[in-house]
């Protein structure tokens, strides 16, 4: 990432001596830089809201039954992960945070199941095919609600700042599926083989473990058919039912809290108090990404740029204005986001490229920072297939993002 902001900057700087706009770019780094503080102020209530309604959700135990939803399909996933070991728990309660959208309840659990699939790795400092496996379905970014994107088209005018949830939803499904298949399949390549005694003891552990029947994937493939259906009604009706995506939403939310003895209203506010903590962290970040864009803007060098690859992007129906989304997003989450932001403001958040953005950025997730990060953890250095992997969910959710977003909006 520092050699994107840097590069950036640097960019603009000699676009400014090319096109004799020094003054006006130096303008763009102090009005970009008061923009940030001001979006990130904007984005607290929307923030609030929803930190609040998951708060709820957590309490009234939605995270153990989405996690009851996950289980069978991962059992069968990772055929070297004995169902009873605490990898196996760790993992199941990472991807369902994951895709309530409980990104803070996520990351403990993710750092828990590498630390237990560390324990069955028979080469230390190498990433097993579980890690790898494991990580794609982190930087594919499964999640059921985009929270931030939602609040982000909220603050920029949106008239109905929930229209892309089903957009969101097929997209990021599109790229869970190729992250899995390219983790899958790369682990099989000579390049990418694990060590020998890795796959003896995978091969028999595999052999003694029963993963129960196809029953057991009913309740998942009930809960898939309903996804699918939300996604056909906004496709058959339009905006006319992608309006009550929200009020449903926010009802249903508390309502499950009622229903399950949570007192909603002290929840709702514990968890939204963290909404400013929030905001203010990503301050600097934003600082960071809305001045060197800013600055590269004004410079004259983002319309060289868009000149350049619009008639390339344009092939698969994607605007050249979107394409620094899809290559800062799986750098830097904050970066995607500041991006987003500025593309929304330029353009509107109810264009095609506005609505392309926030799809785009509500996809994946950031592939080279959760593999630090995870990967860091347990030591590992010889990280195999996760890269690949990573990068093929985030290409596929990019193109996926541009296809829903044609078809359903």
């Amino acid at each position: 990432m520092n050699l994107v902001f840097f590069g950036i900057v640097a960019a603009a700087f000699l676009f400014a001596i090319l096109n004799g706009t020094p003054a006006e770019v130096g303008q763009a780094a102090l009005d970009s830089s008061k923009a940030s503080v001001e979006l990130a102020i904007g984005l607290v209530g929307y923030m609030a809201l929803f930190l609040g309604l998951m708060k709820v959700v957590e309490e009234a135990g939605g995270l153990k039954w989405m996690a009851r939803l996950i289980r069978p399909v991962l059992v069968r996933l990772f055929p070297a992960v004995p169902p009873d070991h605490p990898a196996m728990g760790a993992m199941v309660m990472n991807l369902a945070a994951n895709a309530l959208g409980l990104g803070n309840a996520a990351t403990p659990f993710g750092l828990k199941a590498m630390t237990e699939l560390n324990k069955l790795n028979k080469e230390e400092g190498t990433a097993t095919n579980a890690m790898v496996l494991f990580l794609a379905l982190n930087t594919s970014g499964l999640a059921l609600l985009p929270t931030g994107m939602i609040g982000l088209r909220a603050l920029k005018g949106s008239a109905d700042p929930a229209a892309i949830f089903p957009t969101t939803l097929v997209a990021t499904a599109c790229s869970t599926l190729v992250g899995v298949m390219a983790a899958k399949w790369l682990s099989g390549l000579p390049i990418f083989s694990p060590p020998a005694e890795q796959v003896e003891a995978d091969a028999a552990l595999a052999k003694t473990i029963d993963r129960g029947s196809a029953k057991d994937l009913l309740p998942l493939a009930a809960f898939g058919a309903g996804m699918v259906g939300l996604v056909a009604l906004v496709y058959v009706y339009g905006e006319a039912a992608s309006q009550w995506i929200m009020p449903v939403l926010i009802l249903g939310m508390l309502t499950v809290g009622m229903v399950r003895g949570v007192k909603v209203y002290e929840v709702f506010v514990k968890g939204a108090k963290e909404a400013f903590d929030l905001a203010v962290m990503i301050i600097p970040y934003l600082v960071a990404i809305l001045m060197s864009v800013g600055m590269f803007r004004k410079s004259g060098g983002l319309d060289w740029l868009v000149d350049k690859l619009s008639p390339i992007t344009e092939l698969i129906g994607m605007p050249a204005e979107v394409l620094p989304i899809a290559l800062i997003r799986p750098l830097s989450g904050s970066g995607g986001f500041g991006i987003t932001a500025e593309v929304v403001d330029t353009h509107g958040a109810d264009t095609l490229i506005g609505q392309l953005a926030t799809t785009m950025n509500g996809s994946t997730d950031t592939t080279f920072y959760v593999l630090a990060v995870y990967f860091g953890s347990v030591g590992i250095s010889r990280i195999r297939h996760a890269v690949p992997a990573g990068l093929a969910a985030d290409l596929t959710g990019a193109l996926a993002a541009v296809a829903a977003v044609h078809i359903l909006l």
